[in-house]
């Protein structure tokens, strides 16, 4: 059970604050939610408190272990991705999925990859910001700093990493 103040991440979503834990009657049946702050887009978001678990809420990283989520945007990507689009979109979208940040930041690694060679279809282009704003929302609560810096620290280790 987490607390007000705790800092959790629900996947697909990203990363936020506990800022509230309400009672709440939706549908006929009335439920404990978690009332979450998200960094990007000062957006609320409400978790059943039952269905944490389901859904695969989970602390924030801690500092050591985000900084091993970094360094994938400075290895090598080697990931053999499917020639055709929709299968490359299911592929990463089930990558996504995991809920893992090293993943999630493999999807946008190789995503950013594939732009630099060729332009990226709508729907890649949208997967693509997605991924980033998981990954900056926990980075955000991870290393106290704002979105803007540590975009252009992910773009940077990318682009060395293109070179």
């Amino acid at each position: 059970m987490f607390s007000i103040g705790d800092r959790v991440v629900y996947p697909i979503h990203g990363a936020g604050v506990v800022v509230d834990i309400e009672k709440k009657e939706i549908l006929g049946e009335t439920q404990d939610y978690y009332i979450l702050k998200m960094p990007i887009n000062q957006m609320n978001v409400m978790v059943p408190v039952s269905q944490m678990k389901k859904l695969g809420v989970r602390e924030i990283l801690s500092k050591d272990e985000m900084d091993q989520v970094f360094k994938v945007f400075t290895e090598p990507d080697d990931t053999k991705l499917p020639k055709n689009w929709n299968r490359r979109y299911r592929f990463n979208m089930d990558r996504i999925k995991t809920g893992k940040l090293k993943e999630i930041a493999k999807v946008v690694l190789c995503l950013e990859n594939l732009d630099h060679e060729k332009s990226l279809s709508t729907g890649e282009r949208k997967m693509l910001n997605k991924a980033k704003q998981i990954i900056l929302s926990e980075m955000i609560l991870v290393y106290d700093k704002d979105e803007e810096e540590l975009s252009a620290l992910i773009e940077k280790a990318i682009f060395s990493n293109q070179s």
